[in-house]
């Protein structure tokens, strides 16, 4: 069947999502940082930012895609899915692994989660293991590892963080696969909202939400912050990788999403006066590298 217009369209449109997605990941920064000074924890500063992402979620769906809110109770198992054991389990997996290793450990260990997804698409979604999809994970893995510092006399790792780490990546993965499977029913807007509901309950039950509450009461500007976070760190960047999603392979969607750390060391570097080293260049450039590649025809 010969493609039409719109799919050629979405061929570039969708990897531009997905892009514009990583690089409003990669700025988290510029927000947990405020709220960890302002006295949140990191699995508080996370059950905020999904309470406020579900509230904008839900506000936008109300005055534009009031329908979206509709869904069937057979269902609900991708959204709880997606929610807690994608959300929820991976960010509760990266905080604890980051107490039993150091950060660039568990950060590489989060980005093992590409990998997962390949493996997990190919099983259920019968998607291509193309050499050149390979060829680019691994790059795209090697650059993520030395942006993070591997190789740095302070990397440490346990048998318990690797395990926790890699419980971190396979969460992670899981937002593609469930996402994935609901895409063929629901809307971006209807999983994206539903996700960070079911997020929000279970973040909120482990987090103390009292005293969140409290903080944010003390000075206003904590939760203006928090919100920030949610809108352009979150709704606006899950919102555009489902999209994405939506149009093109798990497996090249999760390798894209690899412009996050690179960008997330630029904020460092630029906005917090972190020090580049060479192999951090090195990593940008895999990173790059296999970014440019993915996109590129045959």
């Amino acid at each position: 069947m010969a493609s039409t217009p719109q799919d050629s369209a979405w061929r570039v449109k969708a990897p531009l999502l997905v892009l514009v997605a990583g690089v409003c990941w990669g700025c988290i920064s510029l927000f947990s940082q405020a709220l960890a000074a302002a006295g949140l924890t990191s699995l508080q500063i996370t059950a905020a930012r999904c309470f406020f992402t579900a509230v904008v979620l839900a506000l936008v769906l109300v005055v534009c895609k009031r329908d979206c809110f509709r869904i069937q109770l057979r269902d609900l198992w991708m959204f709880v899915g997606s929610g807690v054991l994608s959300i929820s389990f991976f960010n509760v997996c990266y905080f604890a692994c980051m107490q039993e290793c150091s950060v660039s450990i568990a950060a590489v260990l989060l980005y093992t989660a590409p990998c997962f997804v390949t493996v997990l698409a190919r099983v259920f979604f019968k998607e291509a293991l193309t050499k050149r999809k390979v060829a680019c994970l691994v790059v795209a893995f090697c650059g993520c590892a030395l942006v993070a510092g591997i190789g740095s006399t302070g990397a440490t790792a346990t048998p318990l963080g690797v395990a926790l780490g890699l419980g971190s990546g396979i969460g992670y993965a899981l937002y593609s696969i469930f996402g994935t499977m609901a895409l063929k029913k629901y809307s971006p807007f209807t999983f994206a909202f539903y996700t960070f509901v079911f997020a929000a309950v279970a973040m909120l039950v482990i987090s103390q939400p009292v005293q969140i509450a409290q903080v944010m009461a003390a000075d206003y500007t904590v939760g203006l912050v928090a919100l920030g976070l949610a809108v352009l760190c979150t709704a606006v960047p899950f919102t555009c990788y489902t999209v994405g999603l939506q149009h093109m392979e798990a497996s090249k969607a999760s390798i894209l999403a690899f412009v996050e750390p690179l960008v997330a060391l630029l904020v460092g570097a630029f906005v917090f006066h972190d020090v580049l080293t060479p192999l951090n260049m090195v990593g940008i450039c895999c990173i790059l590298a296999a970014v440019v590649a993915l996109s590129l025809k045959k």
